[in-house]
């Protein structure tokens, strides 16, 4: 007869190993930390999930007062609101991603020290609770989206629309492999805390978010290009929108960019992990 251990000493495991079958067996708590993200942020609010919509809304009038009718920077001919939405959006779904992983050591440290469980739930769960808000965000684009489509002619959904889930994963994973890497290195260097919100606000004005590839002197084009958030960026309006610069490559680039990132995040997380509490 098989006996049913409480605890089980392994060896010490590999860098790049990650327990698929513990994470699965903690999918509850998974679901626990994703729900605590949504309703205990917004429980002591007046408005709410409201925020959920105002935040975009917000962002994209200020946007198409200042870069829009000031700046008179280009939208492809495309409707403003649709055009600085769509970017909104998706670009709020990967900064959320990588800011609030960026601090998975530093803000569970004490809960951490207390009880084992898989560490990579944490980022995990910041990711899915992220993307239950881009829902709700992307809902509010979509209804406004549907009244251009249906009323004007001025936007041309085409076949690309099919790797919208493609677009949206990647930006997922994107955020999670930044955000383990940097909330690995702030363990020992407390001063890259500091500097991630204001990289990521300079991140996205190197992002086509306000402003399309076509707009970009050809002497600076090839340092947008090479970040791997403009294919995602522009394939994502040109597969709704009908304008911009989307490509095959643009978005295999961004893919094998993705993994490596992933990966490279996977081992730092995993080594840190071993001896974080000693140094937090």
């Amino acid at each position: 007869m098989s006996n049913k251990w409480d605890l089980i000493i392994k060896p010490k495991k590999s860098i790049l190993d990650i327990d698929f079958k513990a994470i699965w067996e903690y999918r509850d708590l998974l679901a626990m930390f994703v729900k605590r993200d949504i309703v205990v942020v917004y429980k002591q609010t007046i408005l709410g999930p409201i925020w959920f919509f105002l935040q975009p809304i917000l962002t994209t009038l200020i946007y198409i007062l200042i870069f829009g009718r000031i700046a008179k920077i280009s939208t492809d001919g495309l409707p403003m609101i649709l055009f600085y939405m769509s970017g909104v959006v998706i670009w709020n779904y990967f900064s959320e991603c990588f800011n609030i992983t960026a601090k998975t050591f530093t803000e569970n440290a004490n809960l951490f020290g207390k009880v084992y469980f898989p560490r990579l739930i944490m980022p995990l769960s910041k990711v899915v609770s992220g993307l239950i808000k881009f829902g709700i965000q992307m809902g509010l684009f979509l209804a406004i989206y549907f009244y251009y489509l249906f009323v004007t002619n001025t936007i041309h959904p085409n076949y690309y629309i099919l790797f919208i889930p493609i677009l949206i994963i990647l930006m997922a994973f994107l955020g999670l492999g930044f955000g383990i890497i940097f909330t690995s290195l702030t363990t020992k260097y407390r001063d890259l805390n500091f500097l991630i919100s204001f990289g990521v606000q300079l991140l996205m004005y190197a992002t086509p978010v306000i402003y399309p590839v076509s707009a970009i002197p050809e002497k600076y084009k090839m340092f947008i290009l090479i970040n791997p958030l403009t294919p995602v960026l522009e394939t994502f309006k040109y597969a709704l929108l009908g304008a911009g610069n989307a490509n095959l490559q643009g978005i295999v680039y961004s893919t094998i960019f993705t993994i490596a990132t992933v990966i490279i995040g996977i081992i730092i997380f995993n080594k840190t992990e071993q001896n974080f509490i000693d140094t937090v």
